[in-house]
């Protein structure tokens, strides 16, 4: 039988873990919500949202790298769901003249249509899951996330 000291596993159950776990906790409620929302309104996943609100903040395009590196995902996650939403008439791909082997991704026009639809219903999900919080007690999470947010960036330069 392995001896179990309990004083050691008090000493795990500290602050920072539970924050950590209530931050982790609070993000996976949320993301399910928004990904179970998506799947009932809108008959589309949460990664095929986040592409189409980054192309629609860029209306001139983005290249497969650019997507990657904006939602942090690998390029071959990129071009799949860009041949799915190219397929639906949602986005068209660009040709660059000088690489071939490079395209850019731009929403079509029944595209922006659609997003402009998603993307009204998606701030009213985040609104009433947040609505929790008062004004002032949003404003000082977002705050506290940000100066979070920052410190990692400057331990781990990413």
């Amino acid at each position: 039988m392995i001896d179990y000291d309990s004083s050691a596993a008090l000493k795990l159950d500290n602050r920072t873990l539970r924050l950590w776990l209530r931050l982790l906790g609070s993000t996976k409620l949320i993301e399910n919500a928004i990904r179970g929302r998506l799947r009932e309104s809108f008959a589309i996943t949460l990664p095929r949202f986040d592409v189409m609100a980054q192309l629609y903040r860029c209306p001139t395009g983005l290249r497969m790298g650019e997507l990657s590196a904006l939602l942090m995902v690998t390029g071959g996650n990129i071009t799949g769901i860009i041949d799915q939403l190219v397929e639906e008439g949602l986005v068209e791909r660009i040709g660059d003249d000088q690489d071939r082997r490079v395209y850019t991704a731009r929403l079509t026009d029944a595209g922006i249509t659609a997003f402009q639809g998603m993307a009204g219903e998606h701030r009213a999900w985040i609104d009433g899951l947040l609505d929790g919080l008062t004004e002032d007690e949003q404003q000082q999470l977002s705050d506290l996330l940000l100066k979070l947010k920052d410190t990692l960036h400057e331990k781990f330069g990413e």
